[in-house]
């Protein structure tokens, strides 16, 4: 049996990058996948290859995060079909979008997807999460919620040390109703599209330098922890952040 027949997984971000490996890696363990996101030009091909990695039911849902209106939207559309298994908040903005590192503007911004996107998703989900029984919450958090990078807007290592935070708190909250939230932190990956500043070379060799694994992350490594706290196999895990980071944040 596949680790998440019959399960419903929900999945912002999904149009692209760690999103959309995650989106395909539940999939192929027969989760009929929600992908949410703002990229609708993107969700035919998605969703063509969500059925060729045998997701049964996959669909698209079109969800602004930071919008508490899109959220209530969805989970009326989940409470009709009995709730939902799993939530993996990974929906952001990158920290080099704009390189003004001062912008009041980025800082609203960041937080405001990063960090109240996780939070509204969070208390959505949570109380159809409680019609089946239990569930499982993957956050999206970073290293720069640990540590301090250059060109790393303050913005989003505060969003994500947010999330960080809000994992440990919800954990404790929802343990009684079954719920487990846990968190991942990657390191290194491949440019977001919405990089600026991590997108250039120089900056990148650099940083990939400072790694012990000496190596660019995949996205499909990040999915696969995403997939294990998830999992039953995770059953006794939660209000942790794993750092999919090639070592870096053991320096």
């Amino acid at each position: 049996m596949k680790k998440f027949e019959h399960k419903i997984v929900v999945i912002t971000g999904a149009a692209s990058g760690m999103g959309r490996s995650a989106a395909l890696a539940f999939a192929r363990e027969g989760a009929a996948v929600v992908a949410c996101d703002l990229l609708e030009e993107e969700a035919g091909a998605l969703l063509a290859d969500l059925d060729a990695a045998g997701g049964p039911g996959a669909r698209f849902v079109r969800l602004d995060v930071s919008r508490e209106d899109d959220w209530e939207a969805l989970a009326r559309l989940l409470r009709a079909e009995g709730g939902l298994d799993v939530l993996f908040n990974n929906a952001g903005i990158s920290g080099t979008f704009d390189p003004d590192l001062t912008s009041t503007r980025a800082w609203e911004r960041l937080v405001d997807v990063n960090a109240k996107g996780v939070f509204l998703g969070m208390k959505h989900v949570v109380p159809l999460m409680r019609l089946r029984g239990g569930g499982a919450i993957v956050n999206m958090s970073s290293i720069s919620a640990s540590v301090g990078q250059p060109r790393v807007h303050m913005g989003y290592s505060a969003s994500k040390a947010a999330v960080q935070a809000m994992t440990r708190a919800a954990a404790v909250h929802y343990a009684e109703d079954g719920i487990r939230v846990n968190a991942v932190a990657p390191g290194m990956l491949p440019a977001m599209r919405t990089s600026r500043g991590s997108a250039d070379p120089v900056w990148r060799e650099k940083q990939i330098d400072a790694v012990p694994l000496k190596r660019v992350g995949r996205v499909e490594e990040v999915a696969a922890a995403v997939l294990f706290l998830a999992s039953d196999e995770a059953s006794y895990i939660t209000g942790v952040e794993v750092a999919v980071d090639g070592g870096f944040l053991s320096l």
